[in-house]
Parts: structure tokens; sequence; C-alpha cells
């Protein structure tokens, strides 16, 4: 996924948005971005990399004007390359417009397509770049008009933020999938990817951006419209699995409570005898804790986090993946040594980081390792901005819980369930039929249709140690 962030009206919008996006960082470390506008002039600066690493006082001094649009990226379409690097910036027959992007177009393909044939060229390998062609094929005078046309000919998701004709304008898609909240610091308004990053730059929160909503702010005002036909809410709830960062309230829920519930009805459901309560830093710990709450069994810091290593997660290579999760984890011994651990871990994908760390333990002393997972098994690959890996990568698509767990090595292995993974997460009674939430990855019922790759069998495949 990616994080995005923008401000309007304010004197340091380049200083505000570089903090912005500083909070948002463990959303996408591949690249970062700022456009800001002043008056009708616009200005960019994206780099590769991190954003305390490529933005400095020289960088930010390059960026003037009173409003700008930031983006923090891990690429689900497109290559990790600069061309790729948001927010895209273009000269069209309005003039400006720069756009950030959080999502993922299930139809980018097609329409590209269609644009090429008609004549038009792309400067990059990004779904957003479909939009802003669109945008430029719209005749309605109004920027708006022209907007939600083109945006009623994508489907997928996305949450957008937009400068153009001095305005900033905020977008979320029918469903919901990604997240946008809006928030006010002093005289200027805020939108972001997560409200965490409202806490650092000490912005009042508002609300959330509503599915199908989009909000304008210019001069005169802040504006809400509804051009969009309105779709059952989808917020992916892996956001609260995994993704968000824990301090971010989402889809008017506490991501740190959600991951605590999820902790504690897997104590419930998956219960194991055991001396001491081990959490995978860092998405791991609150489950962690509502596991030992529940089950009683003291929580210890087994395991510590480098913070100078990724998230193993969002590593766009895989031999970088492998190699990080020795570089990322280290066991302490005088925890582990002896006794019979219960590990938390909020996600397993394919199962290669999980049989390290079950190594790492077993040559710490541990003496036995079970393993916990607070979310169902993932069998799907995600279509709407997550990179999971293809449904053959996936360990759970094609092996049972106790094949899984001979190959990770482990004592004993148990998923979170499908429905206390949504109880936890505050989905709607089970009554109603609508949890609210897209769980695609645990089920393959996609919301939106994403072609017949995401329903074709998955062959058995020999499951063997990865390489060292």
């Amino acid at each position: 996924m990616c994080g995005i962030f923008g401000i309007y009206g304010h004197d340091e919008a380049s200083n505000i948005a570089y903090l912005g996006l500083h909070a948002l960082q463990h959303r996408g470390q591949e690249s970062a971005g700022i456009v800001t506008a002043e008056g009708s002039k616009l200005h960019r600066q994206v780099a590769m990399g991190l954003v305390s690493e490529r933005f400095g006082k020289d960088t930010l001094a390059a960026l003037p004007g009173r409003a700008a649009i930031g983006h923090v990226r891990y690429s689900t379409a497109g290559s990790s390359e600069l061309r790729n690097a948001q927010p895209f910036l273009f000269e069209y027959a309005h003039g400006g417009l720069a756009i950030a992007h959080n999502g993922n177009l299930v139809n980018a393909h097609e329409i590209r397509t269609r644009l090429e044939r008609a004549g038009s060229i792309f400067q990059t390998s990004s779904d957003t770049e479909v939009i802003v062609h669109l945008i430029a094929q719209q005749h309605e005078p109004e920027l708006l008009d022209r907007l939600a046309a083109a945006l009623r000919q994508v489907t997928g998701a996305y949450s957008l933020l937009l400068l153009a004709e001095g305005k900033l304008i905020a977008v979320r898609d029918p469903h919901g999938f990604r997240p946008l909240v809006m928030g006010r610091l002093r005289d200027s308004y805020v939108f972001a990817s997560e409200t965490s990053c409202f806490d650092l730059i000490e912005a009042e929160y508002i609300r959330e951006i509503e599915p199908g909503e989009v909000v304008v702010a210019d001069r005169v005002a802040v504006r809400s419209h509804r051009p969009f036909a309105p779709a059952p809410a989808r917020f992916c709830v892996f956001e609260h699995v995994y993704f968000a960062r824990p301090d971010s309230v989402l889809n008017g829920k506490s991501v740190y409570r959600a991951r605590e519930r999820m902790g504690r009805q897997l104590a419930i459901e998956h219960p194991a005898d055991a001396d001491v309560v081990v959490a995978v830093p860092d998405s791991g710990v609150p489950a962690a804790m509502g596991y030992s709450q529940q089950s009683g069994i003291p929580l210890e810091m087994g395991l510590l986090r480098s913070h100078y290593v990724g998230r193993t997660f969002i590593e766009p290579q895989d031999s970088i993946r492998h190699f990080g999760v020795r570089l990322k984890l280290s066991p302490v011994r005088s925890v582990v040594d002896g006794k019979r651990l219960v590990v938390i871990d909020d996600s397993l994908v394919r199962g290669t980081t999980s049989r390290k760390i079950v190594t790492m333990l077993r040559n710490a002393g541990a003496s036995e390792v079970h393993l916990r997972i607070s979310a169902p098994p993932t069998t799907h690959p995600c279509f709407y901005g997550i990179d999971t890996p293809t449904r053959e990568e996936l360990i759970a698509s094609a092996h049972t819980t106790e094949e899984i767990r001979s190959y990770i090595g482990c004592d004993s292995l148990g998923y979170l369930s499908h429905d206390g993974m949504l109880a936890a997460a505050g989905a709607a009674p089970a009554a109603s039929g609508e949890s609210g939430l897209c769980s695609a990855c645990f089920t393959g019922a996609y919301p939106v249709p994403v072609g017949a790759q995401a329903a074709a069998p998955v062959p058995l495949r020999r499951l063997t140690a990865p390489r060292s």
C-alpha cells in the first residue's frame, strides 16, 4: 500500500507535509514525494528511499506554497523506479495537475490499452496515470465534474489527493477500501491515510472521508460532494490486522484495541500449555498482549526487533526479505531458554519468515514453540492495494494447517477464525449479512470483480526449506 498526506492553507505546507509523510513511512519505503501549489504554479520533488533521507532543508525550501500533497510508496502496480514515484505532476489543457494515490485499480490495464490505441502516451507504468488521462479527456468546464466523470470509468480501490486550479481535492472510492481522514491545523485543513500523523503535527482530527465522498478545499470553503452511486462499504480488514500504525483510529475503531481483541479471541480459540507468550514485533505486540491477558500466561520480550531494517512484508525483493529476517529479529536467550513458548504473529503469508523465527527460537533454547496467528489463513492475493504474493506463493492456498505446521517446524499452529477476526475489528453483527469489511485475502470473495486469475485453482507444490 501507500501513504498520502495533504494540507491546504498553511504558510509552511511543505514542512508539514514532510512531517506527515514521516509519520506514514510504515506504509511505503520505496519512494517519497511532495508537490506544492504556489498560486497556480506547482512544484515537485520526488526521490527513491525514505522521507528523512531524501528531504532536507534545501529540498523543502524548493517547495514554496500554501498547499501540498505528499506520498510514500511501495509498489502494487508499476515497477519500483523513480518514474513511478508520486505525487505525479502533469500539464494539460486546464493547467497543472498533481495526484497522489493509495490503492489499486483492477481495470487499469484495459483502460490503458484503450487509451494507448487512441493515441495516449504514458510516462509511467503506474495504474494511477490512467486517472490523469481520463480527466484530460473530459469536456466538462469544472474540475470536479471532469474528475467524477473520469473516476466513474475505473473500478477498484482508490483514496486520492489532487492539487489543481487552486484546489486540494480528497476522494475516496465508493466502497471505501483504503483509509482517508480529515483534520484541522489551526486555519488549515489536512488529509491523510491515518490519524497517527495528526498527533505528530498537532492537528485536530475531524472525521473520515466517507466512501464515495469528494471533499474540495479552496480559498472559499471546504465542501463535500457525492458524485458516485452508493456501494456497500468494504473497508480493508488487513489495516487492522497488520498495516496501520496501532496508534491510529481507522473505520471508527482503534487499531490497537482491535489487535488486542484479536489476541484475546485467539487465546479462546487456540489455547496452549506454555510458560511464556512472545510477540513477533512490532505489529504482533498488541495481539500478544491480548493473548496473555486472556490466557493468564505472562508476556515477555523473547524477540527483539532492529529498527534499522524495514518491514519484511513490504520489501520488494524476495532475496532481501529472506535475509532481512535475520537482520530484523533477535531472540533473547534468557527469556526463551528452556521455556515453552506461545509465539504470536499477525499473519502468515509464505511461511518462510515464520520458519526462520521458529528455528531461531529453538536455537536459543526454546523447548516448545506454539505458533498462533491473529488472522485467518491468507489464501488469496489482494487486488485492492496490498502487495500480497501471487496465489501460488501463499502457503495456505494449497496446504493444510498441519502441512504448514510441519514445514515451519513448530509444535502446534493455530489461526484466528474469520468470524473472530471480523468481530474483533468491529464488524457489524453477522445476522445483518454485511460486515462492512473486505476480507477477500482470507476468503476469495472479492467485492469488485478482479478476473479469472483470482479463482484459478492452485497446484500443490512441495514445501521445502528456503535457501539461507
